[in-house]
């Protein structure tokens, strides 16, 4: 069974050998992402889905964009001066106001409009089709992935039943937001964020670590 974190929240990850050949699972109904390697997962990891009525999609995708300071186009703050106003694109409270994206850190776009990005990890359906990421597991998934790398999203999958179910889980869902100047300033994204991956699985320096479980069935799944 899942267990959820205790303080800031950690998964280990681990390099790739070759990086061309990573390809990303996602299951809709276990929220998890898992990168593999062939047989070898680097990285699992919870994430926030869409919900029923703004759905993730499934199918065979592509990495086609990297933006590690993507801001949302269509949800954020109107600022002026000291005075910053959540709202939607386009709707400005008033005279003066300026728009600024909700931040969407380690942005990995894949298809028109969704993508992964770093966010409040929910344990139900809870986004707008995109894939959200804990902070600094999102850090890590920016660099596993690549232009190009195959993104495959599926209802279920067979690592649910192994790598899934030790997967911990996050509760930063339960945190209260950042204050909207913390989100509206270019600072955001030079915050600390556990960016270290470990040496690639099976090398002596690999070994020594606490590995998250290599498995096979992802990549015969597709």
């Amino acid at each position: 069974m899942s267990t959820t974190s205790s303080g800031p929240y950690h998964v280990d990850a681990y390099a790739p050998v070759q990086p061309k050949n990573v390809k990303v699972y996602v299951s809709l109904n276990a929220e998890i992402v898992y990168v593999m390697e062939g047989d070898t997962c680097l990285l699992a990891t919870p994430i926030t889905v869409g919900t029923p009525q703004n759905p993730t999609p499934t199918g065979n995708f592509k990495v086609t964009e990297k933006n590690p300071t993507k801001r949302s186009g269509e949800y954020g703050f109107w600022v002026n001066g000291a005075t910053a106003v959540s709202g939607d694109a386009g709707k400005p409270p008033g005279p003066g106001y300026s728009y600024v994206g909700y931040p969407m850190a380690n942005w990995v776009g894949f298809a028109p409009g969704f993508g992964f990005h770093e966010g409040y990890v929910w344990p139900i359906p809870h986004s707008h089709g995109c894939l959200r990421i804990n902070k600094n597991a999102s850090a890590k998934f920016f660099q596993l992935v690549q232009v190009g790398t195959p993104v495959i999203i599926a209802r279920s999958l067979p690592e649910d039943a192994t790598i899934g179910k030790n997967v911990v889980h996050p509760t930063d869902y339960k945190d209260p937001d950042p204050p909207a100047a913390e989100l509206i300033s270019p600072n955001y994204f030079t915050e600390p964020r556990d960016r270290q991956l470990l040496p690639p699985v099976g090398t002596a320096a690999a070994t020594t670590s606490t590995a998250a479980a290599p498995a096979a069935g992802a990549a015969a799944a597709q």
